[in-house]
């Protein structure tokens, strides 16, 4: 028999869980649940699966894109939203940076205060 699993969350790391949870808290509009200085974790509504934030003082932030011996990412977020240009504007007023480089002109890439990239796309 298969075991069940289900997944409750993406975890980032990131010298300020408080912090970077609040940003994300702007962004989404989700509960805050655990806030300690040590992790934090933001969940839906719904009950669909949130995210984490654990605290990692030895973090590097990465580069996008990243080139050679540059920190790489290990994931990125994809978050759909209903209009592309308010929401890169909303998500720059939350405290996100607009990436320099734009592989696709229906994704724009924005980075968290900790440089972890997300895309922000209109499903299409």
């Amino acid at each position: 028999m298969t075991p069940r699993f289900i997944l409750t969350a993406a975890v980032l790391d990131t010298p300020d869980p408080q912090g970077l949870a609040r940003f994300y808290q702007r962004l989404l509009g989700w509960p805050l649940g655990t806030d300690d200085r040590e992790w934090a974790t933001l969940r839906p509504e719904d009950g669909g699966a949130g995210l984490s934030f654990q605290r990692e003082e030895d973090h590097v932030r990465p580069v996008w894109p990243a080139g050679p011996g540059d920190p790489r990412m290990q994931l990125h977020i994809d978050i759909e939203v209903d209009d592309l240009a308010a929401a890169v504007e909303a998500a720059v007023a939350a405290g996100a940076e607009l990436a320099e480089f734009q592989p696709q002109d229906d994704v724009r890439v924005c980075l968290d205060p900790d440089g972890h990239p997300f895309c922000l796309y209109v499903r299409g």
